[in-house]
């Protein structure tokens, strides 16, 4: 039997610009374009690239802030049949400079402050043919807007792709060794656009509008497929630093309806007294994911922007469909049957959730095992490394490497990594509660717990806590704070204040950072060697 094509994913653009010419698809500042100009500068950009050589399979490496020309780019990348390649623009060359060779990409489009990182790729890669410049090129190099110029009026050609054709390279945030290439494909995306849709953002129209406050080179780039999908429009802030009150003033002047987002940034855009200073009532979903938000940053955000709180659990193996936690099953009240205090959520549409032991035997509920799930929304494997494919998708499961429980309800609690677990005195320890608990004393407003050696027991817990200017506590006030609301074996043995938490480009705060930063301080100096 043979098997028909499945969609190219560029219809999604090319279907919203028949329906919705005229209205805006991205907005920066004074300028807006239309969903028509879009989808034409695409048409341009995928014939340039065809004629600068590339062809279904090959790669584009992308190196760009968020602006039209990055936004442009998947589009054509997806239309061409190439696989789009974007990497977090906060990276240092030779961070790039890997990406670059590992993935193979055969041309590479970055922005012209972005030279040493060009030249990084040069360097290390011998697949690279061709650089295209956004801004002033150099000798050599092609500039973005005058290829777009001479293929302007450039005729549609879509290329042909089944399902398991890959469409996007989504680089892991390699917190254990180097990156490694999420492959996407052009079926599972198209799932897992609709899932998103219909879990994450229900009802969106074109005259909705949404704002993207992170790198488009990740979730927040699979957040704008959404928008596209449905004509959504959205803006750009003019700065890649992420200001409060700029961030407001644009939800109240395009009626901002949705925004994908991770708790830090959260916590930051409600505590900052501009979230009182202008109308944020067009605001429907206020989506968060890349961890669980702590209790006391949700209640915070539940009773300043009302019911508009969206989480959502997933890697980007998976595109983020794990579980959803809708703004029905928020609530500030803690006695409320519907608050689901410290739940992600439930499984998402069309996805299996189940924890597996060692043994990849289901768990009952309320015991603790790894977060496994299937279904569409997982990716193809890893490019070139079938070691790694193959341990993430044992048993016909795809492996988080996170450790959580379910309830009776099916409703999933995730307790941390299962690199973050340690144990004490025989005792397993999983931080994530602790932060929890933490997190509840009044002057506390970030916290990270780790387990570091210790002769006697085994391992012992180090909490390092930011605290607000007002009063800072002492440990042993920490610890009486702990004193009824947590078991004493979870304790931590060291509790130490800094004015920070060291964070990723993403806005996670980062563990292996904090313990080397520890052992720099001479805070804890076993913690170098565990």
């Amino acid at each position: 039997m043979s098997q028909a094509h499945a969609a190219n994913l560029s219809v999604l653009l090319s279907q919203t610009a028949a329906l919705f010419a005229q209205r805006p698809g991205l907005i920066l500042e004074e300028r807006s374009w239309t969903w028509r100009e879009i989808d034409e500068r695409v048409d341009a950009l995928a014939q340039a690239l065809h004629a600068l050589g590339m062809r279904p399979g090959h790669k584009l490496l992308v190196q760009s802030r968020n602006n039209l020309a990055l936004f442009e780019s998947c589009w054509a990348a997806f239309r061409l049949g190439v696989v789009w390649v974007p990497v977090n623009f906060r990276l240092t060359p030779p961070e790039v400079a890997y990406l670059g060779s590992a993935s193979e990409a055969t041309v590479m489009l970055a922005e012209d402050c972005f030279a040493a990182h060009v030249d990084a790729v040069r360097g290390a890669s011998a697949h690279l043919a061709q650089v295209v410049t956004i801004g002033t090129p150099r000798q050599g190099e092609h500039g973005y807007e005058p290829l777009l110029a001479a293929h302007a009026g450039a005729p549609k050609a879509v290329a042909d792709v089944q399902a398991d054709t890959p469409a996007w390279y989504f680089y892991t945030s390699g917190t254990t060794g180097k990156p490694k290439a999420a492959v996407l494909t052009h079926g599972q995306l198209a799932f897992v656009v609709t899932n998103h849709l219909a879990d994450l953002i229900p009802g969106t129209t074109e005259k909705d509008c949404s704002i993207a406050v992170a790198p488009l080179s990740h979730g927040a780039g699979i957040h704008a497929l959404l928008n596209v999908a449905r004509g959504a429009a959205t803006v750009l802030p003019p700065s890649d630093r992420l200001e409060p009150r700029t961030f407001w003033a644009l939800v109240e002047r395009h009626r901002v309806s949705n925004v994908f987002t991770v708790p830090t940034i959260v916590k930051m855009l409600v505590e900052d007294a501009s979230v009182d200073e202008f109308d944020h009532r067009s605001l429907r979903y206020l989506i968060y994911a890349g961890a669980p938000m702590y209790r006391a940053d949700q209640k915070r955000a539940l009773q300043k922007l009302g019911p508009v709180l969206v989480q959502y659990f997933g890697l980007g193996e998976v595109t983020g469909c794990i579980t959803v936690l809708p703004p029905s099953m928020h609530s500030p009240d803690d006695a409320d049957a519907n608050a689901h205090v410290g739940s992600c959520g439930r499984p998402r549409t069309g996805m299996e959730v189940a924890i597996l032991d060692a043994h990849m035997q289901r768990l009952p509920a309320g015991e603790v095992g790894e977060i496994c799930c299937r279904g569409p929304a997982v990716f193809a494997g890893y490019f070139n490394n079938p070691e790694a494919t193959a341990k993430a998708l044992r048993g016909g499961w795809f492996h988080t490497g996170d450790l959580g429980r379910m309830d009776a309800q099916g409703l999933l609690y995730i307790t941390g990594r299962e690199s973050d677990m340690y144990i004490s005195g025989g005792s397993n320890v999983y931080p994530r509660e602790v932060e929890e608990i933490l997190l509840t004393h009044p002057a506390v407003r970030e916290a990270a717990v780790l387990g570091v050696p210790d002769a006697k027991w085994g391992e012992v817990g180090v909490a390092v806590l930011v605290c607000g200017h007002d009063e800072v506590p002492t440990p042993e006030d920490i610890l009486a704070h702990l004193d009824g609301r947590c078991a004493r074996y979870r304790w931590p043995r060291h509790v130490f204040f800094w004015d920070s938490l060291p964070k990723s480009g993403y806005g996670k705060v980062t563990k292996n950072e904090i313990r080397r930063l520890l052992a720099e301080r001479g805070e804890i100096g076993e913690v170098a060697t565990h």
